[in-house]
């Protein structure tokens, strides 16, 4: 088991069809002892149920738009378990007629709160756990990303910027964070039915135009990603930093 004796925080868990699910699963199978983070207090009961099958978890709130909260829960994380092996960051938001509208159309407040939950976070995050010693030596963060961040995907809008802001942070905090040992990536997963893409206009024509165009000819799985996530987590891939990883059945590599 590539992940035994690594703990793990999986922050932005949301429900068992989400992509934070697939790695949080995949990351028990090889052996981490899980973390979680969620947002919403009232979510807690529907979170814990979701989360019974992996043994000795617990579950904490975090608002990710707050850096004050961020810190508080990395603490009481680090209090409760010590310091941990990795972070996963499967944390986005964008307000809804931000992506129903044009991109043209998107509002100053709209693009601030998409770029501030599911780009700035991620950098919050990685300050304040090297800040406060969360991580281990040969720790890993990962975070998730969509095509959209490259190319124009109609619907996707404002996410699609905040996701290119997000690879590019990954890249400045793989630099930021090489010395301590500590390796940045992220995943760029293939179109999968989260509750996430629901709000997506179109979004089965993704789906279609992806298993009709790549080079495997299918769509991909939580798990599939999930297993991905594990790998970069894991000691297997040490020598990788500031990396994009697609894990989407060879889609990017396709020119029409």
């Amino acid at each position: 088991m590539i992940l035994k004796d690594k703990t793990i925080l999986i922050m932005g868990i949301r429900n068992k069809w989400s992509i934070a699910y697939g790695a949080a699963k995949s990351a028990y199978d090889q052996g981490a002892k899980l973390v979680f983070t969620f947002n919403g207090e009232e979510n807690r009961e529907k979170v814990e149920e979701l989360l019974s099958e992996f043994k000795g978890f617990k579950a904490y709130t975090c608002d990710a738009s707050s850096d004050e909260d961020i810190e508080k829960t990395l603490k009481n994380i680090k209090q409760d378990y010590g310091k941990i092996d990795g972070i996963l960051h499967s944390i986005a938001h964008a307000n809804t007629e931000d992506l129903r509208n044009d991109f043209i159309l998107t509002s100053k407040d709209g693009f601030s709160h998409a770029n501030d939950v599911s780009a700035y976070s991620l950098v919050a995050i990685s300050r304040i756990a090297r800040n406060i010693e969360l991580l281990n030596q040969d720790a890993s963060i990962v975070a998730l990303t969509y095509y959209g961040s490259t190319k124009v995907l109609p619907g996707y809008n404002v996410m699609g910027v905040a996701k290119a802001a997000l690879e590019c942070s990954v890249r400045y905090l793989a630099d930021n964070l090489g010395p301590m040992g500590i390796r940045v990536n992220a995943i760029s997963a293939g179109p999968i039915k989260t509750l996430s893409a629901k709000g997506i206009k179109d979004f089965s024509t993704i789906l279609n135009v992806v298993e009709e165009k790549a080079p495997l000819r299918r769509n991909v799985t939580t798990e599939e990603v999930g297993n991905s996530v594990a790998f970069l987590m894991s000691d297997m891939s040490r020598a990788i930093t500031g990396q994009i990883i697609y894990a989407d059945s060879g889609y990017n590599i396709m020119g029409i």
